[in-house]
């Protein structure tokens, strides 16, 4: 099944996915995919490598405010870098039920896009220049955008925030 932004869907996560994509003009491609045991399962049922997966992150301010992380699957966050690049000395991820209040997905569908509050979002500089697959609002389900079209769309800060894994 492939639904593209602007089709109806049934589930209200990707009914957020799709209306922000499409409000912001951005192009995407919604997949359904069997659920996977791992990130490398999971590249290979949608035939891209590990790298392409972006993971949406939710990381926590010291002040209770939030951000989102853009990560591709074969790298980790350096803590250091995002820190340094957002100016201070406590990040963290918040546990699963806290990112849920504050995006609105669970763990597994997180994406900026369709978040119910709009975080700062700082995109990994790796993923730059190609299709990328990531979270679409609902387990089950990815998303496949233009890395270089979603960063723009949702102003990202582009910036070198990973180290490999």
């Amino acid at each position: 099944m492939v639904e593209e932004a602007g089709n109806g869907s049934a589930a209200v996560g990707r009914e957020r996915f799709l209306a922000d994509a499409a409000a912001r003009g951005l192009e995407v491609q919604i997949v359904q995919r069997m659920a996977a045991r791992s990130l490398e399962e999971a590249a290979g049922i949608l035939g891209i490598t590990p790298a392409d997966i972006v993971k949406s992150l939710v990381v926590k301010h010291k002040d209770g405010t939030f951000l989102f992380a853009l990560i591709p699957g074969n790298r980790q966050i350096s803590w250091p870098k995002l820190r340094a690049l957002v100016g201070v000395n406590k990040l963290s991820l918040p546990s699963a039920d806290v990112a849920l209040d504050a995006t609105g997905y669970e763990r597994g569908t997180i994406t900026p896009l369709g978040s119910t509050t709009q975080w700062p979002v700082y995109a990994d500089s790796t993923i730059t220049g190609r299709r990328i697959s990531m979270g679409a609002g609902e387990h089950g389900y990815s998303a496949f955008v233009e890395a270089d079209a979603l960063t723009s769309a949702l102003g990202a800060v582009v910036a070198d925030i990973s180290d490999p894994t």
